[in-house]
């Protein structure tokens, strides 16, 4: 998958999940993008939605919150626009159809939520569309996660997985307690659909979003503010601060790093020192001329160099052509 200039198969992705963090401040907005970008986000992520078309008026405080949070057109395109002068991406979640249709215009990526994975309105809007689409699995089994993408494909016959879209491992719970991360659950997308993979963190702690890693994840998301105590809204205690996001980015580097390809060959460091830690076969006494070598003519001694321990039975039967001493490698020119 590539999102801007960065191909996911050869970098993981890591994405700032910003959110509603901001608290609908479009300055604090533009704060934590630039705090992001110096933590080392590949990719910034808000959320974007007209709160009539989100959540009911029935649920009162949850509307009027997050009709407080909502931030306008205008403001997310300079908000895209500072995203770019800080060098990073610029992604978000549409949570309606309206919403989905203006992202389309200045995203580099759309993300679906968990919450909205089943909603095919909003799936089909989304790819009728050029962008790359981001996907997370909260709240869904392998049968379910099947369903969606077969209503993609029977919708878009061209659409090309690999290359378009994104799975995220996610558990819908704030925060997920250790035990229900389920993190072999990245390795078990991976297997069972052909597209990219990754990890939607909503753990405590940096941990998970590490390990996701080595699991196969390619792109990470992890929610992120700028203080855990900056308000009592319940996102900022289960973000990543830009110390603990850096943290999490320059292991996240290290484990790309130590990955490597994955051949099964003689590393570099290992070449230096291969024939010194190597045993070759030795004289166990002295020998003399003429003598047919049994095993109780031999030692195995570091370093190698002489003729390897490997060809020991292949040796045993040889006639020496000349005298050895205790300790004297045997060579090839020994025997006859």
């Amino acid at each position: 998958m590539k999102i801007n200039n960065i191909d996911t198969d050869k970098k993981v992705f890591i994405i700032a999940e910003i959110g509603n963090n901001h608290e609908g401040d479009f300055e604090l907005a533009k704060e934590m993008i630039s705090l992001a970008a110096k933590a080392g986000a590949d990719a910034v992520k808000f959320q974007t939605f007209n709160t009539e078309n989100y959540v009911s008026k029935s649920d009162l405080k949850r509307f009027e919150m997050l009709k407080s949070f909502e931030l306008n057109g205008n403001q997310f395109k300079k908000l895209k626009n500072y995203a770019y002068e800080k060098h990073v991406s610029f992604i978000s979640t549409p949570f309606d159809i309206k919403s989905a249709k203006f992202l389309e215009q200045i995203v580099d990526a759309i993300k679906i939520s968990s919450s909205d994975n089943n909603f095919f309105p909003l799936l089909k809007t989304v790819f009728s569309g050029d962008k790359p689409v981001i996907i997370s699995t909260g709240l869904s089994n392998n049968k379910e996660i099947k369903d969606t993408l077969n209503y993609i494909l029977s919708k878009y016959k061209n659409t090309n997985f690999k290359n378009e879209l994104a799975l995220l491992h996610c558990v819908t719970a704030y925060p997920v307690e250790h035990q229900y991360a389920n993190l072999k659950a990245i390795k078990t997308i991976k297997d069972n659909f052909n597209v990219t993979v990754g990890y939607s963190d909503h753990t405590l702690g940096i941990n998970a979003a590490i390990a996701s890693v080595a699991l196969g994840a390619r792109l990470i998301e992890k929610h992120f503010t700028k203080d855990k105590n900056y308000s009592s809204f319940r996102d900022h205690k289960i973000s990543a601060d830009p110390d603990e996001f850096s943290k999490m980015v320059k292991s996240v580097r290290e484990v790309e790093l130590m990955l490597g390809n994955g051949e099964n060959v003689i590393q570099y460091p290992e070449k230096k020192i291969k024939l010194s830690v190597r045993r070759s076969i030795v004289a166990s006494h002295d020998i003399k001329k003429g003598e047919i070598l049994s095993w109780k003519d031999f030692n195995w001694v570091r370093p190698g160099g002489g003729i390897p321990s490997t060809e020991t039975e292949n040796i045993i039967g040889k006639k020496l052509k000349e005298d050895l001493v205790k300790g004297q490698k045997i060579q090839y020119h020994h025997l006859h």
